[in-house]
């Protein structure tokens, strides 16, 4: 059973029309069990009809036309029950409707089963016999196990259908996950190479020593293009978001893919398919790991492979860079393909494959530019040279917009950019609300960030460094000297200003790419603080660097993460104080000490804050981590996303408790998650009583705006309202009503 149903599964996937799958679908079902007729209805939306899409049995001509409303027929009964209907005469049935166009009159037994996807049904799938029998349990597991399975195949069929059909009043859209935030409109610009490394084939070679010159040639020429690229972006983006580059022209050196692909040649392979067969190994190793990360820099390895291959085989068929404001699609968008564009010429990104953790996903937000990935599995030259809509905060991509969706994201854009220039001119403005509370608002920074930062958007210092995203873009650990000159660049910027470096935290979703951990279930495993507590001998590196940059400065802070119990900050402390002498000693002058906090994103510590803050200068909630654990809800893992929402009860509930208890410890406790961010987030923090907000860059001049213009009288009665409520869509109801009500409806869609 298991491979008749994979076979229909990617026979119906490999088709690119929708209604040809639906086609197919009906088909092989009938012969694979053998039935008189199996038929596939769909639904466009819940409670709305049924519609036959696809028929083996019944009458062809009633495709289109039969319409089975929800409460009606046992397909409508099938799909109100969300579970299958076994009847052995279905026209004795009560809920049989008898539609004399399907020509059905000699059908009595039926099977039917839904098709859901996400707690949603898309419809429904039928067989159905002549002769009055019930079907067996392993024909109605098979028919349920094949509708679950199909579910997502007939998502995508039906994006590949609409794209297709183009039909009339309706813009297609695609869901992705957001790689980086913003609005974008234009015309599509399609990077399709003309030949691949997984295109090109395997051919020997008589003459290794001209092949060997071949790929040489090849390497220097595109050493080259990465130089230039490097150069265009080092205007463009943070010193730290450079070292991609750095990472493609490593893996260039005669002592890494450069010299396997030269012993594939010795043994008799052209340039072209040595350098295939090199890439391919390296595909099944990266293939064999199990966190994203590491699998995610085989596309960096593909990448720069594809690139050499070009300058081998003469390709120049790649897009120019002298588009105007273009939307990058790509079958994966790598760094260096942004990098062949000038500063603005593109408007946004679009990425059939690629996770948030990608570097090109790291770098479109360096860049500030718009993009969405893994927007799944269709033909790309359905969206070559056409109008694109990009929403980076959904993750949703338009196709040749129309009408309304075309206006309501161009009014979104210049909104968008008017209330960024409005609330530029009030940067310098205090942090004070209409009643006279002030708040502090810090920044949010994983990339070097210079002092340009500070001038064009003044905040209050920096809240959160993390620190683990050098480690991130480079392939060994960095030194303690290369640690000293990037912290100490950061505290000078910023001084007199506190900034709050977080100590290494890996593990999860940021993997180190030369320090893999494996695991089933990373988030619950070895992460953290975890880390290095095991493994003294980086926590000292980085801790004597911190304190080595801050020696002379004294506006250093540092957190520890991933904190779940008290001993975990006593060790932590007696490292770094371990780390402070030492480091007095080797300069043999006065060392200011910093201040030590924590992270609270682990349920757990909710109920040790007191004994906790015996030891720690300040806490810091991290409200995404925080979100995940008390829902239980891994929120980079598309199947449960919708279940991931900061705004839960349970969570908002936490977050009062945790700001109440530490205002009786006289502690003074932050925000550095993304829920502060949010408009709505800000406001029910600034409500319950946290006067330490951290949040990204181009967040924060929107968070401030916001904050000037409010009472917090007013904001304290909200956010009684929404403790009160018992589910998170209650929540958004109440704080968008209230946001609306303000007139600060702009700001819903801008960043939100």
């Amino acid at each position: 059973m298991l491979t008749t149903l994979r076979s229909i599964v990617q026979e119906v996937a490999a088709i690119p029309s929708f209604r040809d799958a639906l086609d197919c679908l009906a088909l092989r079902v009938k012969e694979s069990m053998g039935v008189d007729c199996c038929s596939v209805y769909l639904t466009e939306a819940p409670q709305s009809d049924h519609v036959l899409m696809a028929t083996e049995g019944l009458s062809k001509s009633a495709i289109g036309i039969i319409k089975i409303a929800a409460n009606e027929g046992l397909v409508g009964l099938v799909a109100q029950r969300e579970e299958p209907i076994n009847v052995q005469n279905a026209q004795q049935h009560p809920r049989f409707k008898f539609f004399p166009e399907a020509d059905e009159e000699a059908y009595h037994s039926f099977l039917g089963a839904p098709i859901i996807h996400q707690r949603r049904v898309l419809g429904v799938i039928t067989v159905q016999h002549t002769e009055k029998r019930p079907f067996s349990q392993d024909e109605e597991s098979f028919l349920v196990t094949l509708a679950a399975q199909m579910a997502l195949e007939i998502v995508h069929a039906r994006t590949r259908g609409e794209l297709n059909i183009r039909q009339e009043n309706k813009t297609p859209a695609l869901s992705g996950v957001s790689g980086s935030d913003g609005f974008a409109i234009g015309e599509s610009i399609l990077y399709q190479p003309k030949l691949t490394l997984k295109q090109y084939g395997m051919f020997p070679t008589k003459d290794p020593k001209e092949e060997l010159a071949i790929f040489k040639v090849a390497v220097r020429n595109t050493r080259q293009d990465i130089a230039t690229m490097a150069e265009r972006m080092r205007k463009v983006v943070p010193k730290d978001a450079q070292s991609i580059f750095s990472w493609y022209q490593q893996l260039l050196d005669a002592n890494s893919l450069g010299a396997e692909v030269e012993l594939q040649i010795s043994e008799g392979w052209t340039a072209g398919s040595a350098l295939k067969r090199v890439v391919e190994q390296y595909r099944i190793q990266f293939d064999l790991m199990q966190d994203d990360y590491m699998k995610e820099r085989i596309v960096d390895i593909e990448d720069l492979g594809n690139r050499v291959l070009a300058h081998i085989i003469n390709d120049n068929s790649a897009p120019k860079a002298d588009v105007e404001r273009g939307i990058l699609v790509a079958e994966e968008v790598t760094a260096s393909m942004l990098a062949e564009y000038p500063a603005g010429s593109l408007a946004g990104v679009v990425s059939q494959k690629g996770s948030r953790n990608s570097h090109a996903a790291i770098l479109a937000r360096a860049m500030d530019i718009p993009a969405v990935m893994g927007i799944g599995d269709l033909p790309l030259t359905l969206l070559q040279s056409t109008l694109l809509v990009v929403d980076g905060y959904s993750g949703e991509v338009f196709i040749a917009p129309e009408g309304a969706v075309l206006e309501q994201y161009s009014k979104l854009a210049e909104q968008e950019t008017k209330l960024h220039e409005t609330m530029l001119a009030e940067a310098e403005a205090p942090m004070v609300t209409l009643d006279g509370v002030s708040l502090n608002l810090y920044l949010n920074a994983g990339l070097a960030i210079s002092q340009d930062t500070r001038d064009d958007i003044p905040c209050d210092g920096i809240g959160l460094f993390r620190t683990e995203v050098p480690f991130m873009l480079r392939e060994r650990f960095p030194s303690e000297g290369e640690q000293v000159k990037l912290y100490e660049q950061i505290l000078k910027n910023f001084h007199p200003l506190p900034v709050t470096m977080r100590t290494l935290d890996v593990g999860g979703d940021k993997p180190l790419p030369y320090f893999p951990v494996q695991e089933e279930n990373p988030f619950l495993g070895w992460r953290g603080i975890r880390i290095t507590l095991d493994h003294p001998e980086i926590f000292l590196v980085q801790v004597r660097a911190m304190i080595k940059a801050n020696a002379t400065l004294g506006n250093l802070r540092i957190m520890l993460p991933m904190i779940t119990a008290v001993n975990e900050v006593t060790e932590a402390k007696r490292l770094i104080e371990q780390a402070w002498n030492e480091v007095r000693e080797e300069l043999d002058t006065k060392v200011a000490k910093p201040l030590v906090g924590i992270m609270l994103e682990v349920p757990a510590v909710l109920y040790q804050l007191k004994e906790l803050s015996t030891h720690v200068d300040f806490f810091s909630v991290g409200t995404n981590d925080l979100t995940q654990y008390m829902l239980a809800v891994d929120r980079n893992n598309a199947r449960v996303a919708p279940l991931y929402d900061n705004y839960h009860p349970s969570v908002l509930r936490a977050l009062f408790i945790i700001v109440t208890e530490c205002g009786g410890l006289d502690k003074p406790v932050s925000i550095c998650g993304e829920l502060a961010s949010e408009p709505a987030g800000a406001l029910l923090l600034m409500a319950m009583g946290y006067r330490e907000l951290s949040m990204s860059a181009k967040n924060l001049a929107k968070i401030k705006w916001l904050l000037r213009r409010v009472d917090t009288n007013e904001v304290e009665s909200l956010l009684q309202d929404v403790l009160s409520c018992q589910d998170p869509q209650q929540v958004h109801k109440q704080t968008e009503k209230f946001i609306e009500t303000a007139g600060f409806g702009a700001l819903l869609r801008a960043g939100n």
